[in-house]
């Protein structure tokens, strides 16, 4: 399947086209825990709220990253928004083979026992009450059940590949 572009000269592949125009979309960074025989986690930018009424959320996850498999039975998950002093922890849990909750990591069992990381601006425990097949990937929707956004500072977020802070 292609695309073409806006001047209409040349066909795009339609993946390569949505991947750049995502590149161009600045979105909030979050990480996603989990529990299961071991706690797991991964950077999300896939991050939206979808309700109030009931607090309700979504993400995508990739169904051949590490964290499928306990995600894929998890009842509970933690959503962790990531402050710009954290693109480390953010690429820690980006990162394919890393020991995401070795001695670097800062975390604890929260709620649920799902693993809550320290420092974040903001976490949420959520009950997955939806996991919807979406090509790769799987859309989980939780269902907003504690959390708190006591942490200070500002926001990290992905933008053209790379994580970013606000500029003033």
């Amino acid at each position: 399947m292609t695309a073409t572009h806006d001047l209409g000269t040349s066909p795009i592949a339609t993946t390569d086209i949505f991947r750049s125009v995502f590149r161009r979309h600045a979105s909030g960074v979050a990480v996603i825990t989990a529990r299961g025989s071991r706690p797991v986690g991964f950077t999300a930018t896939s991050l939206s709220s979808v309700a109030a009424e009931p607090p309700l959320l979504s993400f995508g996850v990739g169904t051949g990253s590490s964290s499928w498999p306990v995600l894929s039975e998890a009842e509970y998950v933690g959503v962790h928004i990531l402050g710009e002093h954290q693109r480390e922890l953010a690429a820690t849990f980006a990162r394919s083979g890393a020991d995401r909750f070795g001695p670097a990591t800062r975390w604890h069992s929260g709620p649920e026992g799902v693993p809550v990381l320290d420092g974040v601006l903001a976490w949420l425990v959520c009950r997955v009450v939806a996991r919807i097949p979406a090509g790769d990937h799987r859309v989980l929707i939780g269902e907003v059940t504690t959390g708190t956004a006591a942490g200070a500072g500002r926001p990290l977020l992905y933008h053209q590949g790379r994580f970013n802070a606000l500029r003033d």
